[in-house]
């Protein structure tokens, strides 16, 4: 059986991204894509695991130079979002689906060992809490909130509402990731810090908490922050994956601060160009050094 120190878990994403003065861009993405170039690019070992209709894309050409291994399987739809930003941090924008992949199970995973079951999901139905319950019996478990938040609905557009089976799976992830606005739907607070303490009791062992101006971490017992210094926003789609990715896969390495520094410099670097982290785990480092 392979190992693998990460396994990246979700759908790849047709998008079609607007920026505020009306210019389209449309690419291939998702969090799964995002996630596995930063995990991949910055020396792990690295599978990613997608769904999509093959009619689409071809997962072994959206990975081409991650250095991922990529497993997949077909599924009827394959996930697709329109972005309209509003403003040129994009930081404010607009989500429509206009297509959604079928829903991942345990039993479609592929036959390898990893360390870090890292589900990096896109709406909610892509994964369910029990299927966090079984990785959780394999190794440890990363989930972007992302997915469990964010609903497709009726006429396309995507709302965020609260997990309500949160208190009965937190426990069960090792790494959970939040941005600011999804931290306060699941906890009802707007100061970071108190959120991330309150994820915590509710038994996320580790949780990583991203905003435009820092990325904040809380292990249980000391909150850490770290600074994003990216020159421009150009690459800004993919931020909070980049900074998953690179975080819990650190983490296997080095304690708290030493990954939350250099998740933070890989995404402040990626956030330069648009697309995946395309670097290498030097050129974080070099970043490291010249910035922080």
């Amino acid at each position: 059986m392979k190992k693998f120190d990460v396994l990246v878990i979700g759908p790849v994403s047709l998008d079609h991204n607007i920026d505020c003065e009306g210019k389209e861009r449309r690419e291939i993405g998702g969090a799964v894509v995002a996630s596995g170039f930063a995990a991949a690019r910055s020396g792990n070992r690295t599978a990613v695991f997608t769904k999509l209709n093959p009619a689409d894309a071809r997962a072994e050409e959206i990975f081409s130079g991650s250095g991922a291994e990529v497993f997949w399987k077909p599924s009827r739809a394959t996930c697709s979002i329109r972005n309209q930003y509003f403003t040129p941090d994009k930081e404010k924008r607009a989500c429509t689906s206009l297509g959604v992949c079928d829903p991942f199970t345990f039993q479609e995973l592929p036959d390898v060992s990893a360390a870090i079951y890292h589900f990096a999901g896109l709406v909610y139905g892509d994964f369910d809490g029990a299927l966090f319950a079984q990785a959780s019996e394999h190794g440890k478990v990363a989930v972007d909130v992302q997915c469990l938040l964010r609903h497709v609905e009726p006429d396309g557009t995507m709302g965020f509402h609260d997990w309500a089976e949160k208190k009965e799976y937190f426990p069960c992830i090792d790494y959970l990731k939040t941005d600011a606005a999804e931290a306060e739907i699941l906890t009802g607070l707007t100061d970071r810090r108190e959120a991330a303490k309150r994820l915590y009791s509710w038994g996320a062992k580790e949780v990583l908490i991203t905003h435009n101006t820092e990325v904040l971490a809380f292990d249980g017992q000391e909150i850490y922050t770290c600074p994003i210094r990216a020159r421009n926003l150009s690459g800004r789609t993919g931020r909070g994956d980049t900074t998953f990715a690179g975080y819990i896969t650190e983490r296997q390495r080095a304690g708290v601060a030493e990954a939350l520094r250099y998740c933070t410099a890989l995404v402040s670097l990626k956030m330069e160009t648009p697309g995946p982290f395309r670097g290498t785990r030097q050129d974080v480092l070099d970043y490291i050094r010249a910035f922080y």
